[in-house]
């Protein structure tokens, strides 16, 4: 975001303190959404959530063409409408909500650092898999992504976003990666970045949608959720936030159905 939009999402934010009927809209329900939606829309939720701030999920087929930037989930609050993550933040900011305030400048800067990672690693291979791997795209990927739609129209949508996703992987070199070198890629993210989690701040909100996400979402292959699985760390990060803010059951599934070993540990 550049800097004068920051200054009037501030300026219009700040006018007014947050409603209790803020909305948050994503494409799908939970279990008709696809991976990397799903992702980002729970790391929305959660930052709400460690916020204080309460939002209503809605569902609407069409949120992708709703979305002022084009990509799910974004809010509506008031009169204003804001997409993604990073600029929800900045609201939210400007309403006097802020999770990262008691950081000093490092600690910031690094905590922006692992953000655009997750972005640009993290979220990239949820593509990658969606798209790029025959078999989850024509199980789960195009099947859920065309269901709103009625035929012809639900076929040339799907594969109209898988072109232009893979056409995306091909310009940043990520074509020719196999599966097994995309969920490496992933997991050694998972395992340097474990380290750097300042409690509760937008990091750990964004990094909670993802893990939690990949570890509840049944895809066509299990190595993306087996080797985080293998780090517990992790897991207790995502079992953690799970208890601390998603006490009321919100979550469409907890990850104890999942990884019931995990609970005794804790």
């Amino acid at each position: 975001m550049s800097l004068a939009a920051e200054a009037f999402v501030s300026q219009m934010a700040a006018a007014e303190p947050w409603p209790e009927n803020a909305t948050l809209y994503q494409p799908l329900k939970e279990d008709q959404i696809l991976l990397s939606d799903c992702a980002s829309s729970l790391a929305v939720q959660t930052y709400l959530r460690m916020c204080g701030l309460p939002v209503q999920v809605a569902c609407r087929a069409n949120a992708e063409y709703m979305s002022p930037s084009g990509k799910v989930p974004f809010v509506h609050v008031g009169n204003q409408v804001v997409s993604e993550l990073g600029p929800i933040v900045q609201f939210t900011k400007a309403k006097g909500h802020s999770l990262s305030d008691g950081l000093d400048d490092v600690q910031r800067a690094e905590m922006k650092a692992y953000m655009e990672l997750v972005n640009n690693m993290l979220l990239t291979a949820e593509l990658y898999i969606q798209w790029c791997d025959d078999a989850t795209a024509s199980e789960i990927s195009r099947p859920r992504y065309s269901s709103p739609y009625s035929w012809p129209l639900n076929h040339i949508l799907a594969y109209q976003k898988q072109w232009e996703v893979r056409r995306k992987m091909n310009a940043i070199g990520w074509g020719g990666k196999t599966l097994e070198q995309v969920c490496r890629i992933r997991s050694a993210f998972a395992t340097s970045s474990a380290q750097f989690f300042f409690q509760p701040t937008e990091l750990d909100a964004l990094v909670f949608g993802h893990l939690f996400t990949i570890l509840t979402t049944r895809l066509t292959s299990t190595e993306l959720a087996e080797r985080i699985k293998s780090y517990s760390n992790l897991l207790s990060f995502c079992r953690r936030i799970e208890q601390s803010y998603f006490e009321d059951k919100i979550l469409s599934v907890s990850l104890s159905l999942f990884i019931p070993s995990l609970i005794p540990s804790l």
